[in-house]
Parts: C-alpha cells; structure tokens; sequence
C-alpha cells in the first residue's frame, strides 16, 4: 500500500510562517500530482493547492501570494510554505497524491492530517 506521512503542523501566531511537508512511500511507480487540502470545523474539505509532477500549480483564491507549493519528485514528497498566516486558515491540512502504484490502479491517496492553529 501506499503512506502518505504530513508534518511541519502547529501553533503560530498571526503574521507567521509554517511549513508543511508531505513524504509518499510504498509500492510506488509514478505520482502524477500531489496536492493540500484543508478542512476547518463546520467547513467542508478544500482544496488548497496543488502540483504535478511537471510543476504546474494551483492555489486557492483565498492563499494566493502568501502559499506557495512545490514539491521533490524524487523522494515523492510535497512542501507547502505559509506566511502571513491569518486565523482563517486554522485548519485541519491534508495531504493527497494521486498514485500509480506498482500494482493497484491508480488512486488518490491521503495522509492522516496534521494540525495548523493561527491564534494569538
């Protein structure tokens, strides 16, 4: 199977930086794009950024110039840099890929979550 394992969450206050870093491991063969999400409570899941694997990005209206998303296609693994953070973006960040692995069809794939809090 494939893992998708999130880190860099935590508490920042307003105006700070976080990074978060996603590493795909396991049977994999290709990733086409890999992507973050965020859910607040109440909220429904969106998507925040994403990239494929030939660098083209997407980013939410609402992170535009503060995110920025890129990603290590040999270690399959996917950074998205925060700044300015706003309490808005206090979420829930998932990670996604969307998988080819070895031998499985291809699929998305989705980490744990890891938790980011902007409160002062």
């Amino acid at each position: 199977q494939v893992q998708l394992v999130e880190s860099g969450g935590g508490l920042v206050q307003p105006g700070g930086s976080l990074r978060l870093s996603c590493a795909a491991s396991g049977n994999i063969f290709s990733i086409y794009a890999m992507g973050w999400y965020r859910q607040a409570p109440g909220k429904q899941r969106e998507l925040v950024a994403a990239i494929t694997s030939g660098g083209s990005t997407h980013y939410a209206d609402s992170v535009k110039g503060r995110f920025t998303i890129s990603r290590d296609n040999a270690k399959n693994t996917v950074y998205l840099q925060m700044n300015s953070l706003k309490p808005e973006d206090t979420a829930v960040y998932y990670c996604n890929a969307d998988v080819t692995p070895r031998w499985a069809p291809r699929d998305d794939y989705w980490g744990q979550g890891t938790q980011v809090t902007v409160s002062s």
